[in-house]
């Protein structure tokens, strides 16, 4: 769970749980809150350990022991606001593992390596996710559980914050279904149902239809329209397309790594607070969540448009260009990708724009002209090709922008036309008085 540690609202929590005297002393419980995108999400990691004889009658007790027991330290000790009842997920990821006596077996070396057998089980073929549908009060969501190798399966496929939290509310309605076929189902299964709902496409449409009314674009993004076809008519390419977002989604976030791990070793660069303020882990961690925040969709069109470089012209690539891209999970977010031109100290080369992120972001924001802009990243990209390898050195620069009114930033911008028509006046009025000199001269 690496990407989603910038997430975190406090520190992780030991925790003791009410009526399980029977494993008092073979469990360890810890408590999480998460501040996703879309919502609050309190993950409650149980660890049992269990005596090498139990049988798998106890076990399945014993399961359904813990699960009780954290639906009550959740309804008791987690505090939730009238606002925040309707998104806040509950989950319990139980660990349960056989217990191994290392101090008898000191000599075995299978022991050393393998010190405890992880148990693998699923709740959806226990009546225990009957229990937690019927047990439903003051509209907070029912405790979601899962076994560790289910919710790790879910961490590997959804690495992405968005997604998994969109995955969990899917996951809670197919559980509260009249029939009973999520039963049978297993989490491989409705994890693949998730990935190929008609309607998974959605948010980035919404988005789509929303930049085309600001003018930001002429026409639809051809990539979405094609993959939502697909999606919807279950066309065979569907399964390539996943497997493209599943691949810009990795490289996305080794990218993003790559990015704030320099950021990191440069505090002064992420620093948001007054000048005498030293910058903080939360200021380092409001920058990770800005590039982690984007949908498997969004982390394809971003990844697809720093592959295409390449493949554009040579002269293009010589002289550096900029292309405007933007979030497909956040319409407040904004893209502007500088590809530094191959003279490093020419025009648009690296050394002449690298000091000047912050002020192109700055500019950027004030020609935008939509109400819910609130960061604009700037992505400086130096493309090196060492023999048949291709690298890309990344400088990264996030600037937040102030809440406008919509009306505000429609009158920034006719300013800003105004001052650009005054200018181009003046230059044609400086460039006619001066043919008439020249006229006079001549005659």
């Amino acid at each position: 769970m690496n990407e989603m540690a910038c997430y975190l609202r406090a520190d992780i929590l030991k925790i003791i749980l009410p009526d399980m005297p029977v494993v008092e002393s073979n469990y360890q419980a810890q408590y999480s809150q998460y501040q996703l995108p879309l919502g609050e999400l309190n993950l409650v990691e149980l660890v049992i350990y269990l005596p090498n004889d139990m049988l798998p009658a106890d076990i399945e007790t014993l399961g359904r022991t813990a699960f009780n027991a954290v639906n009550i330290w959740c309804k008791t000790h987690i505090s939730r606001s009238i606002d925040s009842q309707l998104c806040s997920i509950d989950v319990l990821v139980l660990d349960i593992q056989r217990q191994i006596d290392i101090e008898h077996d000191v000599d075995n070396k299978s022991c050393k390596k393998n010190p405890v057998q992880r148990l693998a089980h699923s709740f959806t073929d226990s009546d225990l996710v009957q229990g937690s549908i019927v047990d439903t009060s003051a509209s907070i969501q029912p405790l979601q559980a899962f076994g560790w190798h289910d919710w790790h399966l879910y961490l590997h496929k959804l690495q992405i914050p968005c997604e998994l939290w969109r995955f969990l509310y899917y996951r809670l309605g197919h559980s509260q279904q009249g029939n009973k076929d999520h039963i049978t189902n297993s989490e491989n299964d409705i994890i693949t149902g998730f990935l190929n709902v008609a309607d998974f496409f959605a948010p980035a449409i919404t988005i789509d239809n929303a930049l085309i009314k600001y003018g930001l674009q002429n026409e639809p993004n051809s990539a979405l329209i094609a993959m939502s076809l697909a999606q919807k008519t279950n066309s065979p390419t569907k399964q390539m397309y996943q497997q493209h977002m599943a691949q810009a989604a990795v490289l996305w976030s080794q990218l993003s790594m790559q990015m704030l791990e320099t950021v990191y070793k440069n505090p002064a660069a992420f620093k948001q607070k007054k000048s005498s303020e030293k910058p903080s882990e939360a200021d380092f961690s409001h920058w990770q969540r800005q590039i982690l925040d984007e949908s498997l969709f969004s982390r394809h069109e971003l990844i697809r448009t720093l592959y295409k470089h390449p493949k554009q012209a040579q002269q293009l690539q010589q002289q550096g260009y900029v292309v405007h891209q933007h979030s497909y999970e956040c319409l407040g977010r904004h893209y502007v990708l500088i590809f530094y031109g191959q003279d490093a100290e020419g025009k648009h080369g690296k050394l002449a724009i690298r000091p000047n992120l912050a002020k192109i972001a700055l500019d950027v924001t004030t020609r935008l002209p939509m109400a819910e802009l609130h960061h604009v990243v700037v992505l400086g990209i130096d493309f090196i090709i060492e023999a048949e390898d291709a690298f890309m050195d990344i400088d990264l620069w996030i600037q937040p922008v102030n809440p406008m009114t919509q009306r505000e930033r429609q009158l920034t911008k006719k300013v800003q036309q105004l001052q650009q028509s005054n200018q181009s006046n003046a230059s044609e009025i400086t460039e006619d008085n001066k043919k008439k000199t020249d006229s006079n001269h001549l005659s």
